[in-house]
């Protein structure tokens, strides 16, 4: 919220379900149908190259590259167009051994590290679609 007020940028958040949002002109809220990605597809379907996404959905981070999208992770992690083969191939791969039992899956907790590397790369992600704006259509 605080990257979004500062440059007067605005937020989409989508679900398929009502959720508590923080109250501001800049946030928007998108309830979409239930259904398998519902909100994956309103994302995808609408998403620009002077846009930025911020999602640990792989699969998500995949189709919103290809419209030309900055997009990062939760943690900071930017996902980019030689990165998202390889976290693909590594989701597909940590799905299967938990499903053989090999794995019990961990999801490590979220720390301060992680909200400063987040912070960092959102800026840097927001500054350059900002530039991209700024250029107009090509």
């Amino acid at each position: 919220m605080r990257v979004a007020e500062r440059h007067g940028l605005v937020l989409h958040f989508v679900s398929n379900s009502w959720m508590r949002l923080p109250e501001s002109p800049l946030v928007r809220r998108v309830v979409v149908t239930e259904g398998p990605d519902a909100a994956d597809n309103w994302i995808a379907e609408r998403i620009t190259d002077c846009d930025v996404a911020v999602t640990a959905d792989i699969p998500l981070a995949s189709r919103c590259l290809k419209q030309g999208a900055e997009v990062i992770g939760p943690t900071g992690k930017p996902f980019t167009a030689s990165s998202i083969g390889m976290a693909l191939a590594m989701r597909d791969l940590s799905a299967h051994l938990r499903e053989t039992g090999e794995s019990k899956g961990y999801n490590a907790s979220f720390t301060r590290a992680d909200r400063s590397r987040f912070l960092e790369a959102l800026e840097l992600a927001v500054q350059r679609v900002l530039r991209k704006r700024a250029q107009g259509p090509a």
